[in-house]
């Protein structure tokens, strides 16, 4: 399934770039302040602290989420939120990890 309004897993996991060392992720969806992507790192997550809101949904595989210093195992159809400007990112994913990315509201996040 695949539209501007809807799609799978596969239809935007087929466009993640697959380049080593590179950022594995693509944006599926944007609307209004809205933004839907597919992250899949390979090695090493590089990502920091984002100006907005997020959601991760995890889709597949699993490993630890590090947030402001906390840890967390997780795994498929897990949710974890992280508010505007907290440092966080996944450690110790499996090579099969990938995770739904969901932004919005405003820089700042929401209070």
């Amino acid at each position: 399934m695949s539209a501007d309004w809807a799609f799978s897993v596969a239809d935007v996991a087929a466009k993640v770039p697959n380049e080593p060392g590179g950022m594995r992720f693509h944006y599926a969806l944007r609307h209004g302040t809205m933004k839907v992507g597919l992250y899949a790192p390979l090695t090493k997550d590089t990502q920091s602290a984002h100006k907005q809101d997020e959601l991760y949904v995890i889709v597949s595989g699993k490993g630890e989420f590090v947030k402001a210093g906390a840890r967390r195992q997780c795994g498929p159809q897990d949710v974890v939120f992280v508010e505007a400007g907290v440092d966080h990112r996944f450690e110790q994913f499996s090579p099969d990890f990938a995770t739904w990315v969901i932004f919005w509201g405003p820089e700042g996040g929401e209070r």
